[in-house]
């Protein structure tokens, strides 16, 4: 979720966190923040400290003493070490001073979500694949394999939850972003893609239940 409420800036950033396959909630406002968080499940708050109705900084503490472990990146033009250092006690992941890099902001992303799944090392190998997820790139076999951004958002999902069943729900929130609606059958069809380019046992179907990442190249 994006909590920005600088239009120009707003836009850049939904467009460029779109462009690396993830999928964004923008919110201008720190009451629709809040009830955002009650309403779904995030991988990341990228939050700015000044809002029309409130501080971003109480946000958070509000969000960290509720027992709210959601990973929060600050963005944000306060760029005193004081800021800083009140942020990060706060309860911020990460603080990023305006102006920036868009690319900064998406290598950033990157290293936060990795300490969040519990992998700080960009390079995972599953069976006869090889995963950079700094890099955003595969390697089936020592050859590399194109995916869109829609196919590596799902296949990034799994990567990051190497043990965990995904329900068919949680799949499609990583593909809300890329279109006003998801089809019912979106995710059958990606998982078939997928399968297609990286072998059929990359990703396992548990009937009924959804889907968990396999033992590519060395049966499910």
């Amino acid at each position: 979720m994006l909590i920005e409420d600088d239009p120009v800036l707003g836009v850049a950033v939904r467009d460029q966190i779109v462009a690396d396959g993830h999928g964004t909630d923008w919110v201008t406002r720190l009451a629709d923040a809040a009830d955002a968080v009650h309403a779904a499940a995030f991988d990341l708050i990228l939050l700015d400290l000044m809002l029309p109705d409130g501080r971003g900084s109480d946000f958070l503490r509000t969000l960290r003493s509720a027992g709210a472990a959601t990973p929060v990146m600050v963005l944000t033009a306060r760029d005193q070490i004081s800021d800083r250092i009140a942020a990060l006690d706060a309860g911020a992941d990460d603080y990023l001073v305006k102006p920036f890099d868009l690319c900064e902001l998406s290598a950033r992303i990157r290293a936060v979500g990795r300490r969040y799944a519990g992998n700080p090392n960009p390079l995972v190998t599953l069976g006869n694949i090889e995963v950079d997820l700094a890099a955003r790139s595969v390697r089936r076999a020592g050859q590399a394999v194109a995916l869109t951004a829609r196919e590596w958002a799902l296949f990034e999902a799994f990567v990051q939850r190497p043990h965990q069943l995904m329900s068919k729900p949680q799949l499609e929130e990583r593909l809300y972003s890329f279109d006003a609606e998801v089809e019912s059958n979106a995710i059958e069809v990606y998982v078939a893609r997928l399968r297609k380019k990286l072998g059929a046992d990359v990703i396992e179907t548990v009937r009924g239940m959804g889907y968990r990442l396999g033992t590519p190249g060395g049966g499910a």
